[in-house]
């Protein structure tokens, strides 16, 4: 009898592992709780990939400096740039396999998988090549500083790039696979795995550029060695998940009609990202005129700022894996609860981290640099974004249901016409009209409160959106659970 109860125990305990760590079904429980359990790991994820970046930028400001710390800082545009495509094809696969998995059609969606890890093999390599030959010339385009007057920024930007494209295909494996994990309910895995990454690079920045002296090139090194580690993970876990998929050759082989799906719901969101790092690639070519302590100041802004967004991506994200699910299971009613219960989590968590960022911004910003003017800098700079953060985490949660119900095309709209017909005319519109003899390119302010203006306009443009549901006539045009 003793043994039968602690088999049981056993029994139970391997139950809530795998319940913990498996694919999460969210058509079934309570919709807060499911949101939340969903969430609360891939938060910690978001956070573990912030601080990821945000130890570069650490290490490269107080052991190398302000102008390294600008170099990294002015690079990130075009990696982004060149992650644009991955971004759209893992949001289309993601959507995709949440239906498939809330459908329980495991044929499909092991296809799916099989299709998605080949082509992000094949366009990984054509990134990884075209990135190389392009990196400097675009470097060159946006005005890189390279000069007495601005700083010398260029070379060791050129540097940071080549060799981070080098690792390219680790960074496209890991937001690729994750993006499959997630979309079957696994936000914990991913989390792990990013976690275990994030140590590695910690350990490796401080060894390359402490200890050898490597400079910019060693965090680069340090960034790839990490990213392949991750994707290496996902890779296993993915291939270890026979209870929910099947994998074999058969599945990696192309078929167009999946692939064009693929595509066709994730070509919107790729576009979107293509949008945003287009215009970061502008507005960086107006911060390059401010010169390397504005660029060393908005590198700064940008690393506490991804802290801030967390919860706005991280519950956009839930609800783009919840509301996908459901559709799948046909399960309307609960995508209806979920927009009160999204909105209420999401503004709730963002309101803690920018009442922290009121509070800590010249402690959070005296990290990265000792340099009294971009403290200074930053601090306001925090300011001038604050309460926009709230504004975004609304505009996040509804693009992420109607993603969620396949509707990609809406949300590429509003941030196109947020990003690039607001944001970046207002920015040099605003720099024209504050240049004085202390500023000659204009007030740095600019390139904050057209950002803040943009967000604000977006939150507007996606409630107009959303209340007239035309999202909702895109679930049944994908046609994943008409089966059931």
């Amino acid at each position: 009898m003793f043994n039968l109860i602690i088999i049981m125990g056993e029994y139970e305990l391997l139950e809530k592992i795998k319940s913990l760590f498996g694919a999460q079904d969210m058509t079934v429980g309570s919709p807060t709780v499911s949101i939340i359990k969903f969430a609360i790991p891939l938060l910690i994820g978001n956070f573990a990939q912030q601080l990821y970046n945000t130890v570069d930028a650490i290490i490269v400001g107080q052991n190398i400096g302000d102008s390294a710390l600008a170099a990294v800082g002015a690079s990130n545009p075009i990696i982004n740039l060149l992650l644009a495509l991955f971004m759209g094809i893992s949001a289309g696969a993601g959507i995709i396999v949440s239906q498939y998995f809330g459908a329980k059609q495991r044929e499909n969606l092991s296809k799916t998988v099989g299709n998605v890890i080949f082509l992000t093999l094949i366009i990984s390599i054509v990134t990884t090549v075209l990135g190389l030959v392009i990196s400097k010339p675009i470097l060159i385009l946006m005005d890189t500083p390279n000069d007495a007057e601005r700083g010398f920024i260029l070379n060791d930007a050129n540097t940071y790039l080549m060799i981070i494209m080098l690792g390219f295909i680790g960074s496209a494996f890991y937001n690729m696979i994750s993006g499959i994990l997630r979309g079957m309910g696994d936000s914990i895995m991913p989390l792990v795995f990013l976690l275990v990454a994030c140590g590695i690079n910690i350990v490796l920045d401080l060894y390359f550029v402490q200890a050898l002296k490597w400079g910019v090139m060693g965090v680069a090194v340090a960034t790839i060695v990490a990213q392949g580690v991750s994707a290496i993970l996902c890779l296993i876990r993915l291939f270890t998940m026979r209870d929910v998929i099947d994998i074999g050759f058969k599945y990696f082989k192309l078929q167009g009609s999946l692939v064009v799906q693929i595509v066709k719901i994730g070509l919107p969101s790729g576009l979107m990202q293509a949008i945003f790092s287009c215009a970061a690639l502008v507005v960086q070519s107006l911060t390059n005129s401010f010169g390397e302590a504005i660029i060393a100041v908005t590198t700064v802004v940008m690393r506490v700022d991804g802290f801030a967004m967390m919860p706005n991506f991280t519950f956009g994200m839930a609800m783009t894996t919840f509301v996908g699910q459901n559709i799948g299971a046909g399960k309307w009613d609960r995508v209806n609860k979920s927009v009160k219960i999204g909105l209420t989590i999401g503004l709730s968590t963002c309101a803690v981290l920018v009442g922290a960022i009121l509070l800590f911004g010249r402690n959070l910003i005296g990290i990265f640099s000792s340099t009294e003017a971009v403290i200074n800098y930053g601090n306001h700079m925090l300011n001038i974004l604050a309460f926009g953060y709230l504004s975004f985490c609304v505009t996040q949660i509804l693009m992420g249901i109607m993603r969620g119900a396949g509707d990609t095309v809406t949300p590429m709209v509003i941030s196109a016409v947020t990003t690039v017909i607001i944001r970046v005319p207002v920015a040099y519109l605003i720099a024209f009209l504050t240049k004085s003899e202390a500023f000659p390119a204009g007030s740095p302010e600019s390139l904050y409160w057209s950002l803040l203006i943009s967000w604000v306009s977006g939150t507007i443009l996606s409630i107009i959106f959303f209340i007239r549901g035309k999202w909702k006539d895109k679930a049944e045009s994908i046609g994943i659970y008409r089966d059931n």
